[in-house]
């Protein structure tokens, strides 16, 4: 069975973490509230919430990751042969993020893809790497995965008459980048044995909704992004078990033998829940959101970007990612040889 190698590995967060007190301060949505209610402690914006400038961007931090990425395998940019990015919050619908990164990498003549896709569309942009890789189309791959939220915010919104299901939009999400860089070498190192996504979505409703305007619609009475959190909180456990386990079955593993556990990166609470879920006993939780907030497509990579320094040889990692704007389940693996 063909398992790729991460060869190397980046993250970046834009700015300096913003507190739940600086959220309430900024814009007022209490500070308790978002304690209890999601559990998160701290996000990344590529805005100043004080005066709502925007300081960077999604190309900017998949850059950064990027060249992250490229420092740790220890490769320049023309060592890559193909690119793959994965995001919901593109800056443009055309040019492509992907084709905005390779140039601004200096890289030219290479495949450039783009998945447009959420919390499983760094799951996807791996799988279609790794594809790659087996078909000998490439011998080195740099996927990234960025999402950029602020991008949906109104700075100076009056949030008094704004509701739940909406408002925890504003302090559940943050934006940040991260980047794998998988190779088809035979060195060793932390390989993937396993990645799958799959639509479970029939008959679903969407969970999120992210529209989007054009010149002839612009206008129209529409809300940009919606979220259907109660859907979430009680969907999302369900599907991240069921994940978990058909992982497991493909692979053969035992529960026992997991080292690290990589769970749906959602909010600081409901995270938690679901690793209770998992009842992997003595296995390493590697979460980030309760500090990063959920940056979409960044956030697997982040984990697997943080799980390297404590993975050893003989260490087995598998993680779970679900995304709710139509329902898709992800589910990835790691080892070390």
């Amino acid at each position: 069975m063909f398992k790729p190698r991460i060869a190397g590995t980046g993250e970046y967060l834009p700015g300096l973490p913003v507190t739940n007190m600086e959220l309430e301060q900024c814009w007022g949505l209490p500070a308790e509230w978002t304690e209890h209610f999601v559990g998160t402690k701290t996000r990344h914006f590529c805005m100043d919430i004080s005066t709502g400038k925007v300081i960077e961007d999604i190309l900017s931090i998949s850059i950064e990751a990027a060249n992250s990425a490229l420092v740790n395998a220890q490769m320049e940019p023309y060592g890559i042969e193909a690119i793959v990015l994965s995001t919901a919050t593109p800056k443009y619908l055309m040019p492509t993020v992907a084709t905005e990164l390779a140039d601004a990498l200096g890289i030219v003549g290479i495949p450039i893809l783009q998945v447009q896709s959420g919390c499983a569309g760094s799951i996807q942009a791996l799988q279609i790497a790794s594809d790659m890789l087996l078909a000998k189309r490439a011998s080195s791959v740099l996927v990234v995965g960025a999402d950029v939220c602020t991008k949906h915010y109104i700075h100076n919104r009056d949030f008094s008459s704004v509701s739940q299901s909406e408002l925890v939009n504003y302090v559940l999400f943050g934006d940040g980048a991260g980047a794998l860089v998988l190779t088809d070498d035979d060195a060793p190192g932390c390989r993937i044995p396993l990645l799958s996504h799959r639509f479970v979505g029939l008959g679903r409703p969407p969970g999120q909704l992210i529209d989007w305007f054009g010149l002839g619609d612009r206008l129209e009475d529409r809300v940009a992004l919606k979220e259907d959190y109660k859907a979430i909180e009680k969907n999302v456990p369900i599907l991240a078990k069921e994940a978990l386990l058909y992982g497991l079955d493909c692979l053969s593993w035992d529960s026992q033998e997991i080292s690290h556990i990589f769970p749906p990166q959602l909010s600081g609470l409901m995270t938690q829940r679901i690793l209770t879920s998992f009842e992997l006993g003595a296995a390493i939780d590697v979460s980030c959101v309760a500090d990063t907030g959920n940056c979409g497509n960044a956030l697997p990579f982040l984990q697997v970007h943080r799980a390297l320094e404590s993975m050893t040889d003989g260490s087995r990692g598998i993680g779970v990612a679900i995304e709710s704007s139509k329902w898709i389940q992800a589910v990835f693996a790691l080892e070390v040889d």
